[in-house]
This record gives C-alpha cells, sequence and structure tokens, in this order.
C-alpha cells in the first residue's frame, strides 16, 4: 500500500529556492491553491504504482534577485491514471517561526518539505521570467516504489523539517540522496577528475560574479570551511551543477549502463537575464576612492575635532564587522561561517581602540596592535587556509593607515602633532 500523507501547518511560508524570498502576499496564495490540492489528493491510497508513473528531476535557472541566482530543484511526480501531477520542494520554511530572524543567523532555521500542484509551482517562475527544465529520471517500477516511500516517509510531520545545511544538506542535495537511495549501488558516478578540484567558495563564486557586493558578503561571512575542495559528489548541493552531474550518472542494469537522466525538456524558456557589471561602483574601485579620500583629509585637515570624528566613523563601521566575525565564529551552528579568518583583520582589538576613541583616550598601544596585526595580515595572508577577497586588502589598508597615525609613529608624515 503507498500513502502520500501530509499535515500541513497553517502558517506563511517562504519557498526560498534555497534561500530566502521575501514574498509573503504570493506565498500565500500558493499555499491556500497547495492545501487544497494535499487535501484532495495526498489522502489517496493506491494499491499499486501506475505503469506510466513517471519521475522528473526539474531544475529552474538562476534568477537575478539575492536569493534566486543559486537557481532551484525539485522533483515531479506524474501518476497519468490518477491525476497526480505533483512536485516536491524541499527549498521552503515556516515564516512564522518564533525568533525567526535569530534562529536564521544561529543557523537553527528549520526547512521543509511540501508538496504542490505543477501549475502551482511553474506560475511563480513564470512571473519571474526564469527558464525551468525537466528531466525524465530512468528508473524502474521498483525503485520508483522505493522512492515514493522515502518520499511518504520524508512528509510525516515529524520528519518533513530538517536543518539546512548550504553545502551538506538543502534542497539538491536531498534530492541527490533520494536518488542514491532508491537506486543503490547499481548507481554510478564518473570516475574522478584529474587536476585541479574548485573549492565551496569557487562554486558559489561562479554564480556570483555578477554581483559584487553580494559576494564580497559572502566572502566576508564565509570562513575557511568554504575553501574545502568539493569533489564531484560535493558539487551538487548547486542546482544547476546537480543536474549537471547526474546527467553524468549511469545506471548499471543488466550488463547495460543506462543514463539516470534523459535529455531535459523545456517547461518554461526564457532567455538568460543579461547583467551588466560597473567598474565604477565594484567594491575595489569604492574602496580605492575612500582610501584616497581618507589620505587626502588627513594631509589637508588641521582640526583634532575633525580627525577624531572621521576616526570615530571608521572605527564604528570596523567594530560592527568585528563584532560580526565574533558571533559567526563562536555563537553560529552555520558550519560554513566557522573558522572565519577574516577575524585576524576585524580582530576585536579594534572594538578597544573604537571605546579609547570615544573615551578620547591617547592608549597608543591598542592602535599599535591594530596596526600590526593588519600589516602582518597583509603581508602573510597567502600563507593562510582561506581566501580572502581582493577588497578586504584594501579594507586592510585603511585600518593600517588610521591605526598607523593614532599610533604616533615617528616616520608616518600624517601622525597627530
Amino acid at each position: 500500500m503507498i500513502k502520500i500523507p501530509y499535515v500541513y501547518k497553517k502558517s506563511k511560508i517562504m519557498n526560498r529556492n534555497c534561500f530566502q524570498k521575501n514574498l509573503i502576499g504570493k506565498m500565500t496564495r500558493i499555499f491556500i491553491l497547495s492545501l487544497f490540492f494535499l487535501l484532495i489528493s495526498f489522502t489517496r491510497v493506491f494499491s499499486q504504482l501506475s505503469n506510466d508513473t513517471t519521475v522528473y528531476l526539474l531544475t529552474c535557472a538562476p534568477g537575478t534577485e539575492t536569493y534566486s541566482i543559486y537557481g532551484h530543484s525539485a522533483l515531479r511526480i506524474v501518476i497519468p491514471e490518477e491525476h497526480i501531477d505533483t512536485v516536491y520542494n524541499w527549498g521552503v520554511f515556516d515564516f512564522d517561526t518564533p525568533n525567526f530572524v535569530w534562529k536564521f543567523a544561529k543557523g537553527r532555521l528549520d526547512y521543509l518539505l511540501i508538496a504542490e500542484y505543477s501549475k502551482v509551482f511553474l506560475r511563480d517562475y513564470l512571473f519571474e521570467k526564469r527558464s525551468v527544465y525537466s528531466q525524465k529520471i530512468n528508473i524502474n517500477a521498483q525503485e520508483t516504489h522505493k522512492l515514493i516511500e522515502f518520499i511518504n516517509e520524508n512528509l510525516k510531520p515529524e520528519n518533513r523539517k530538517y536543518r539546512y545545511d548550504f553545502f551538506y544538506d538543502d534542497c539538491s542535495t536531498r534530492i541527490r540522496d533520494l536518488l542514491e537511495k532508491s537506486v543503490g549501488e547499481k548507481l554510478k558516478y564518473p570516475p574522478p577528475e584529474i587536476g585541479r578540484i574548485p573549492t565551496f567558495r569557487d562554486m558559489v563564486a561562479k554564480y556570483q560574479n555578477p554581483f559584487p557586493w553580494l559576494k564580497l558578503g559572502v566572502d566576508l561571512i564565509m570562513g575557511s570551511t568554504a575553501d574545502k575542495r568539493a569533489v564531484f559528489r560535493d558539487r551538487m548541493f548547486l542546482p544547476i551543477d546537480m543536474r549537471e552531474g547526474l546527467s553524468k550518472a549511469v545506471i548499471n542494469r543488466s550488463d547495460k549502463r543506462i543514463p539516470l537522466l534523459q535529455n531535459p525538456e523545456i517547461l518554461l524558456g526564457f532567455n538568460a537575464p543579461v547583467i551588466k557589471q560597473k567598474f565604477f561602483t565594484a567594491p575595489p574601485f569604492i574602496f580605492t576612492l575612500v582610501i584616497i579620500l581618507i589620505l587626502i583629509l588627513a594631509a589637508l585637515t588641521k582640526s583634532r575635532k575633525i580627525i577624531w570624528i572621521i576616526d570615530i566613523i571608521i572605527y564604528s563601521f570596523f567594530s560592527i564587522l568585528s563584532i560580526l566575525m565574533i558571533f559567526f565564529n563562536f555563537f553560529t551552528d552555520h558550519q560554513q561561517m566557522k573558522w572565519n579568518l577574516n577575524i585576524i583583520w576585524l580582530n576585536p582589538f579594534i572594538i578597544i581602540c573604537l571605546v579609547m576613541l570615544i573615551l578620547n583616550k591617547t592608549a597608543t598601544i591598542w592602535f599599535r596592535i591594530v596596526f600590526f596585526i593588519s600589516a602582518g595580515f597583509l603581508v602573510l595572508h597567502f600563507i593562510l587556509p582561506q581566501e580572502f577577497n581582493l577588497a578586504f586588502f584594501l579594507l586592510t589598508i585603511i585600518l593600517i593607515i588610521r591605526s598607523s597615525v593614532r599610533s604616533e609613529f615617528d616616520w608616518n608624515p600624517l601622525t597627530l602633532k
């Protein structure tokens, strides 16, 4: 007996495309339609699988919003005899979760699996003008039976929520894992690659490159764990890369090697958005201008009060970043943010310097500590096991300039007399 159960908590939900999507009104409409469908369809009991039961991998193209640049994955199961055409989506969370923002920052926000009409699922991507590709999964009746049983188990109220992990447990890896369990050892991936293997940071960077400020933010909060090499299977945490990876997988069946996925069909087709990168608004250019402006103001301004205000602003900015580094290194469960070596140049001594400035105390020792740490980071960063964004070096130069001034070094012409 195959039963597709579903218990739904009445609340606003969000389809994150693996990331947050702040469109509550649209998701409320989806909830109403989905709930109606679920009440009618998922309480049915199927005595046996229909011979024409078909399973598809759906891959949604990246969009231009922050939440959509990595794309999205879902499973679609079609049973024509039962008039069932259902999409299973692991990229959803409950927006009514108590202390939502705090749990999200702490890495303790649970995501969940929902099922919805295929038409409802596709309607969102039609509205956003994002392509959706469908690939039939070449699994037999027994493997399909196992897959649906796994989904049934996953849909139980006690199982439908899961602790989201960007690299290892998201909307794509859940599908990969279900297919691996359903097919078993007959599923084979290509042999290990020869040559350089990209890191997890490399993998996400190729989607972030058109958005330099977003890439800056992600590089800031991602720790050295993101610089681990991502082997073939690991790279399937990204929907497009999972589609490419599973397209190379085969099933060994009766001395034959059958492709796991058939060639893609286009359910929705749109031209990929063209994103023009503007050099003059990119972080390196902006921070270079800031460095030049700081040097000019320091050279021309004789007023200690103005210099004091400038330093208060600068050290307040860096103190906020330093607090973020402390939080993400020691107080979050997001494993991708652990061991973040940006804490070297955004160290807690910066906060002490800010306090000294506010109290209007000289305290050159603290500024000298910041100076030597910043200078050391700039010189020795290449030996550290983490890749750093170019803009971080420019920000470090700002710290070096202002901390050297406050350190009262005799060799610095900008030192306050």
